[in-house]
Parts: C-alpha cells; structure tokens; sequence
C-alpha cells in the first residue's frame, strides 16, 4: 500500500499540519510524519476531515441498475468525501432478509470505493404490516444496525413499537420516514401559499410533525433508539428539540436540499424539485439550519435518490419523487452552514462523519484523525468554486437540484483506510491500488 505524506493540511480547519498514511492508518502527525520515500500530497490551504459517513443513501442495486448502481453510487460517494454509505432498503428484491442485505453488502465490498453498510427494512416488502427478518439481517455478514422502510411510513404505531422493542436486542436504531400517509394522498408539493397558486395538491408539514411526535413518545414507552430520517419542518424540529431536554433517545437528520432550497423552486414546475418530503418555506429552511447548529439536528444525510431520466424528463405530476446528493452535500452544508458562520469544520466533522457513524453503529469510521486511528479521510478545497454540471458527475443519474449553480468547496483527496480512493480530484481505481474487488 503506498505510504501518504500530507503537507501543511488544516486538521479540522485549524492551523496546518503534516499527517503520515502507513498501512491503513494515521502513522503520525506534525514534525513525525516526515518520511522519505512517502507519496507527498500538497494540502496547503486545504482542510482535513475525518472521512464522511452518509446514513441515507439510494444506490438502487439490486432491481434498479438504470437508476444507480453500488458500483456507479460508490464512485459518487468518494468523489463527495464519502468513506461509508448506508444503501437504503427499497430496492428489488426489498432489502428484507439476511441475503439481499448480504447482496449489497458484498457488492460495495468488491466495488472498493467506499464502505457500504446495508439498511434493513422494518417490514416484509415495505408494507407495514410484519416486521421483516430483523434479526437474521444484524447477524448476516453484513451486520445491519440500521432498519428503515425509507420511501414509506411505518405507519401502523403497533407495528412501529414492534420494531423499536425488537431492535433493542442488537443495539439497532428504526430509521423513520415521517410521512401519515392519510394526510399525503396525491401530494405534490409542500401545503402552503405557492401550492394554494399553483393548484398543486399539498403535503402539509403536520403529516411529517404527527408521526415525528408519535414516534418520539414511543421510543420514550419502550425504551429504544429512534432516527428521524431527513426531517424538513420547523414544528419538527421543536418536537425533536422536546424529545432530547426529555431525555428521550432521538437522533434526527436534515437533508443538503432542505438546507438550501425553498418551496418557490416549485413555480417552474421542474421536476428536479420534486422530492418527499418535499422542498419547505424559508421559514421552515432557517428553522433546520439554527436546528443544525445547536445540535438538535444530529447529522446530515444526503438521501441521494437517483432517477433514470424517463423518470424525471417528463410532466410534473407523472415526475418522481428524488434528487441526487452525494457529490455535492459537502458543498451545500459547507455554503449554507460553514460560510454562514452556523458551524466551524470541526461541526461539519460532527454531523458528516462522528454523528452518523455512531448512530450506525459503524465501527472504524467517524473517528478522530489521531495516531493509530483508521486513516479514512477526506481533503478539502474550501476556496474552490464549481458550477455543477450533472453530466459529469460519476451517478448514474442527472437529476440534481443544484445543476448549473455555482457552489463553494472541492473534495481534492479521499482515503479508504489508507488507500486513495480520489486524487486530485479524480477517481483512483481499486484495481490498481491493490483493493479486494
């Protein structure tokens, strides 16, 4: 494995530093890092973090390989910072038992960009109605922690305290998509003034702040983990805030578009901003952002949901629902939340990369960048300024909210315990660099 030798990098955006990669980890720091014959790696001005960990990723495989594959969802998730991944269950088959997780696990392990860590579904087929193989998938190979229904409720409040009962055995976590379907049938759009004009058929914020306040108050009965899965409302975000000064074991996600985007985005009728839970007010945008900030929104999670272009080059009603994130969610956070002052690198370090990999229970990720620890890591350009182009981008798919935008930061180096899996910006093939594939 090639030994790294990092120059002048900002550790967290503090004051520059040299930093060792030997052998799958930090070797050393400062004036000890010097080695001769190291692969040298100029990161003047750049800013260190530990490598990003996303507990919302769509990579479509199996069943949808015209969307995104693990192998074209993992190229994107190292070119974004990304060192692990949790691929959603809604796939074909539904990630539901022991073998389809151990499919996908065994997919990212051979593809080699990243770490993919399979979420299980909470019930058969996503239907809400028998919880699914929850504890044949934490024992598989792949050690799932994480059980979503993620595209769908888990509407049935008996069935969900099932879940949190049983997840309890392995130190699981239920992943909620909060959404009371009863109030959602035909929505397209955020309930509000612009849907009121457009005559668009509203999804109100207290379908996704009803289930939020149910489950919360469930985890508290039974005494287990719950994660609101890309929560996107004010009042959701005082129930979460609620739930914690309760002492209640809630862990809460917002996504990069709800961190940037509005409801108004909807007045072109472009599909691309078609997304559930749909895009909010303002009001509701600068609610997640404070709620970022002073914690009580754990983490960001991309919910990269890729499309093949039928599926979104075509009328707003018949349009699905998703947006692909994972090459741009460093940026957004860094343009919304770091350039606006809300949070330093070191935050960012904390909702990308600490928060999400304790939540999933995933070991060897989201650690500190210290002496002996894993060397997954992620470099930086914050000075960079890109316009996003699509079509360039390593996904399968095209359909980013943020095409043609201009957006700050650069990934400029990606480390997989060790091995670049970016350099320069650029992919770096596992083949060649010696990975199992």
């Amino acid at each position: 494995m090639t030994t790294y030798l990092l120059t002048g990098a900002r550790l967290l955006g503090g004051d520059p530093t040299d930093v060792l990669v030997a052998d799958g980890v930090v070797a050393a720091l400062g004036a000890d890092a010097r080695r001769a014959g190291a692969h040298v790696v100029d990161a003047a001005g750049l800013v260190l973090l530990p490598g990003l960990v996303d507990l919302h990723t769509h990579l479509r495989e199996p069943g949808r390989e015209d969307a995104e594959t693990v192998e074209s969802g993992t190229r994107a998730a190292a070119l974004g910072g990304f060192t692990a991944v949790h691929a959603m269950a809604n796939t074909t088959p539904t990630q539901d038992t022991a073998g389809v997780v151990e499919q996908v696990w065994r997919l990212g392990r051979d593809a080699g960009w990243c770490d993919v860590h399979p979420v299980g579904a909470v019930t058969v087929g996503l239907a809400g109605e028998r919880l699914a193989e929850l504890s044949a998938m934490a024992r598989s190979a792949a050690g799932v922690r994480v059980f979503s229904d993620d595209g769908k409720c888990v509407h049935d409040p008996v069935v969900m305290r099932r879940a949190l009962e049983y997840v309890k055995a392995f130190d699981g976590v239920v992943a909620q998509h909060a959404q009371e379907p009863r109030l959602t049938e035909g929505a397209q759009m955020h309930e509000g003034v612009v849907s009121a004009e457009l005559g668009l058929t509203g999804w109100p914020a207290v379908a996704e702040e009803a289930i939020v306040a149910r489950d919360v108050l469930l985890a508290e009965h039974v005494g287990s983990r719950l994660h609101v899965l890309h929560l996107s409302t004010a009042g959701s975000v005082e129930i979460v805030r609620w739930a914690k000064a309760r002492g209640i074991d809630v862990t809460a996600e917002v996504t990069p578009h709800h961190l940037m985007l509005t409801d108004e985005l909807v007045r072109g009728y472009d599909p691309r901003f078609k997304v559930n839970p749909p895009l909010r007010t303002a009001a509701d945008v600068e609610a997640v952002r404070q709620g970022l900030a002073d914690g009580t929104i754990d983490t960001v999670g991309t919910d990269h949901a890729p499309h093949p272009r039928e599926d979104k080059d075509c009328e707003w009603a018949a349009a699905a629902f998703g947006m692909t994130g994972l090459e741009t969610a460093l940026s957004v956070v860094q343009a919304t939340m770091v350039d606006t002052g809300l949070l330093t690198w070191a935050d960012v370090a904390r909702v990308m990369s600490t928060a999400p990999a304790r939540i999933g229970r995933v070991a060897g990720q989201g650690r500190p960048v210290a002496v002996g620890e894993p060397a997954n890591l992620t470099l930086v350009d914050p000075a960079a300024r890109r316009v996003v182009v699509p079509e360039e981008q390593a996904t399968a798919s095209v359909n980013s909210p943020f095409a043609g935008r201009e957006l700050p930061g650069r990934v400029v180096a990606t480390f997989l315990r060790g091995r670049a899996t970016v350099l320069d910006g650029a992919l770096v093939d596992p083949a060649a660099a010696g990975a199992h594939r």
